[in-house]
């Protein structure tokens, strides 16, 4: 009978050799209920080998309720046992087989157990079951590998299924799949219409490490619904279908050559959508497909008599009358130069109507000069005629007292709103044409991506790898942090930072919702991130969240706006996350695309911050002189529009801007002027006061809305001008401008103040975009990322930060300080303070602080 060990592995040391030494001599030993025969001694010229193990037990998986074998061989062995889980395994369990080595006469010991589903589960979930054997010769013991034996499982529910899209083409597409929990873990393929894809076969397509399914470049033959399978040694599943559209957007292609002449007297040309053909769903081409023109008296067909000769009656009328309005023109236009006069006069009906805003793009990027108009008489007129189509508007009502405080004053039912005598005032309406900008060259020969804007117009971009980076549009307030890491090791990717323009977004806006931020757009989109990006941009409301609901809108590849997420109702398993802050947002986002922040007032107390500016002519040789009004939303990116617009114009800021609380409460804004020496000036406003209606200002999409005051002097000798300005909503706060200068010789360096001399470079990859080097930043990660027990970890640099009501969010990311540190260089990049938070990692206990105090030298 073999030898079951079990009442003699607790001997002392001493019994068990005096047991080894009678085992080898061919004894039979009982010892309590169990016996051991040694029938098989080792010759003696091994007997002082060890036993080593031929086969080891192996890691195993029990699929649904089928037992699994473990086998061990030895040689020189003369007993193998197993043993599972601390616990020796009954030798009534223990199939053995015993041979010799023809080659070396050396017994060969093969021993196998069965283990089954209902032992295993008798410790599931405590810990794995695992068993070893052990094999005994005349010099000693080995023991073999630990093999583990699991259940084998594949759930049915995928943790992320693919979403169906809809693309251009050429573009990136990724679709991602996390498959189900399982033991061993699943295996995880991609089908395109029930086959298989092989990205050996067809580059085009990468698979991801995570089971991300990339598609490069999107080709209209990818069209198609792609599945995720997931599978293992138990089962195959297969996730929901994604269906990928790739569209083709229609072109046109040149126009056809004129038709000749017909009996009407025009001539027609046609062109079709075909350059390319729209396909999938792909949009049509824009614009007429069909070009009429009037024929010239020589092409045209003569024609004797009849209706014909009426309409060609009709129109020599017409064209007598068009003459006649032209000479009319001309005369008032004679007489307007004449007299020395740029503006209408106008009475107080026409307050209300169209107050529109003025673009003006640069002749070369980065340079901005004033457009040189045609010499002549009258060449320093600034004013543009306004808009009088607009339908009018105004308030009736009273005006209510308000506190006085600095800088702002109160409006009662008095004096202040006294028509000025032989007033008139001046609506711009300025849109002047912009030059043509150069195209931008790619800056990599990667066709890859194929979306950088054309337009270098308030354009940043440069080409970042793993290191990360960072993208300034200077003197905007907008940016774009790369953190290290966000960009996957082994690629190359050329990313731009661009404003748009919000008159050309058309983005939808209903009720009481108002856009609060430039459009700001980065790119290209459907780049894989691993990382969230940061995109600051400045915002304009008073950052009063219980009046607003303040969303994060996104276009879609269709060119709808979504709703991605609302502040104050963030999810952090969403790809989105925002922190808005005093004046500026800041957008974690893992998708690059064109975003915008709209506001929804939830009560009249809700208000936007105003931007009031003051600009006057730099040099004035006439009667005339005009003061320029802007009031726009307060941010960046639009004070310094209008300071390069001004420039071109030949326009002076004369006062330090001011700032405006413009409330939700459906009333216009006034503007008026007082307090002047009526000897010296007048002002041409027929009426006590100009007003803007609401829904200009509130809205948003008027970019540089502003009103002019034309003021006359009695002679040109008349250079100090002293006034006051006011600004106030009805019913609402207002602010005051005083003003005393000379125009002729204001050397008031205001311009240079608020010209905003941002210098910073647009594009900086790699670590010369960020204040924490790399290194250190990798060791300050390292070490508070480990949660410790008194919490001088990542927790408390969030609360010595002031980020602490950010706490989930950096919970869910795999490194929180890491996020804590990419926000801290967003919110420090000018003014970024190393030793400042040297001082707080010294606070927290952390010796790494002190390396920040190390000199660039030394670094």
């Amino acid at each position: 009978m073999p030898l079951h060990l079990g009442p003699f592995v607790r001997w002392r040391s001493g019994l068990v050799l005096t047991w080894i030494c009678l085992f080898s001599s061919g004894f039979t030993f009982t010892g309590g209920e169990h016996a051991a025969t040694v029938t098989h001694p080792l010759p003696a010229a091994f007997s002082d080998l060890l036993p080593h193990f031929l086969v080891e037990p192996d890691d195993v998986y029990i699929v649904k309720n089928k037992p699994v074998t473990l086998t061990c061989r030895s040689t020189p062995a003369t007993q193998i046992y197993f043993k599972c889980n601390g616990e020796w395994v009954h030798q009534d369990q223990h199939l053995i087989e015993r041979d010799v080595d023809p080659a070396t006469g050396l017994p060969v010991m093969q021993v196998k157990i069965d283990i089954s589903r209902q032992q295993v589960e008798k410790i599931f979930g405590l810990e794995d079951y695992w068993c070893q054997c052990v094999a005994w010769s005349t010099t000693g013991t080995q023991k073999s590998q630990k093999a583990y034996v699991r259940i084998a499982y594949l759930r049915k529910n995928f943790e992320e299924e693919p979403l169906g899209k809809e693309v251009a083409l050429d573009q990136e597409v990724l679709l991602r799949c996390h498959p189900p929990e399982g033991v061993p873990p699943a295996e995880v393929e991609w089908q395109r219409n029930e086959e298989l894809i092989d990205p050996k076969t067809d580059p085009n397509f990468f698979i991801t490490v995570d089971h991300n399914l990339i598609i490069k470049q999107a080709r209209l033959a990818d069209t198609g619904n792609y599945t995720c399978v997931a599978k293992n040694i138990v089962a195959r599943r297969k996730s929901s279908s994604a269906t990928v559209i790739v569209y083709v957007d229609g072109g046109w292609s040149e126009w056809s050559k004129w038709s000749p002449c017909g009996a009407d007297c025009t001539m027609w040309r046609s062109r079709e959508c075909t350059q390319p053909t729209p396909s999938t769903g792909g949009k049509e081409c824009q614009g007429l497909d069909l070009q009429s023109l009037n024929c010239t008296s020589e092409q045209c067909p003569q024609t004797a008599s009849g209706a014909e000769d009426v309409a060609l009656y009709v129109g020599i009328v017409a064209v007598a009358l068009c003459l006649t309005l032209l000479l009319i023109v001309l005369v008032l236009v004679y007489r307007r130069k004449k007299e020395g006069l740029d503006a209408d006069v106008a009475d107080s009906s026409i307050l209300t109507t169209g107050f529109q805003p003025m673009g003006i793009k640069p002749t070369k990027p980065g340079v901005w000069a004033p457009r040189r108009a045609a010499r002549s008489k009258n060449s320093h007129l600034l004013t543009i005629q306004p808009d009088l189509t607009t339908t009018t508007t105004s308030y009736q009502g009273t005006l209510r007292s308000r506190h006085e405080v600095a800088g702002k004053f109160s409006v009662s039912n008095g004096p202040l709103l006294e028509p000025l005598p032989n007033g008139s005032h001046t609506l711009h309406n300025g849109k002047l044409p912009s030059d043509p900008n150069d195209f931008m060259n790619r800056l990599s020969s990667q066709t890859y991506f194929k979306t950088l804007p054309r337009d270098n117009v308030n354009t940043s971009y440069g080409t970042f790898n793993f290191l990360g980076g960072r993208l300034t549009l200077p003197n905007t307030g907008i940016s774009l942090l790369i953190p290290p890491e966000a960009i996957p090791r082994g690629k190359i990717y050329e990313i731009y930072l661009t404003i748009q323009k919000k008159e050309d977004m058309r983005l939808p806006l209903a009720g009481c919702q108002t856009l609060l931020s430039p459009v700001v757009s980065c790119g290209p989109p459907g780049v894989m991130l691993t990382r969230p990006v940061i995109l600051s941009m400045d915002h304009c409301s008073d950052a009063c969240l219980e009046n607003w609901a303040i969303r994060l809108k996104k276009q879609s590849y269709e060119g709808t706006w979504e709703d991605v997420l609302q502040l104050g109702e963030e999810v952090v398993s969403e790809p989105y996350y925002c922190q808005l802050e005093a004046e500026t947002c800041r957008v974690f986002t893992e998708q690059l695309g064109r975003f915008a922040l709209v506001g929804e007032s939830l009560s009249m107390a809700a208000a936007k911050r105003l931007k009031l500016l003051l600009f006057a002519p730099a040099y004035c040789s006439t009667l005339e002189y005009n003061i320029r009004i802007y009031c726009m939303d307060d941010t960046q990116d639009l004070l310094k529009e209008v300071m390069q617009m001004e420039r071109q114009l030949g326009g002076r800021l004369i006062d330090e801007p001011h700032v405006l609380l413009f409330k939700d409460s459906y009333h216009n804004l006034r503007l008026s002027i007082h307090d002047m020496p009526q000897a010296h000036w007048r002002s041409k406003l027929l009426a006590g006061y100009q007003e803007i209606p609401f829904y200009h200002i509130w809205s948003g999409s008027q970019r540089t809305l502003h009103c002019t005051f034309t003021l006359e002097r009695q002679s040109l000798s008349t250079c100090d001008l002293t006034c006051t300005l006011c600004v106030w909503q009805v019913e609402g706060e207002g602010q005051s401008f005083t003003l005393d200068f000379n125009i002729s010789k204001d050397i008031r360096p205001l311009d240079s103040d608020f010209l905003l001399m941002d210098n910073c470079t647009p594009a900086l990859a790699g670590p010369s975009a960020f204040q924490i080097p790399y290194l250190i930043r990798q060791k300050i990660c390292s070490s508070l990322d480990t949660p410790c027990p008194n919490g001088a970890d990542w927790r408390l640099l969030a609360q010595r930060l002031k980020l602490d009501r950010h706490m989930s969010f950096f919970a869910s990311k795999a490194s929180p300080t890491s996020v804590i540190l990419d926000l801290w260089e967003t919110q420090h990049f000018h003014s970024g303070n190393l030793n400042q938070l040297a001082a707080v990692m010294a606070e927290i206990g952390k010796q790494e602080a002190m390396i920040f105090l190390v000199s660039d030298g030394e670094c």
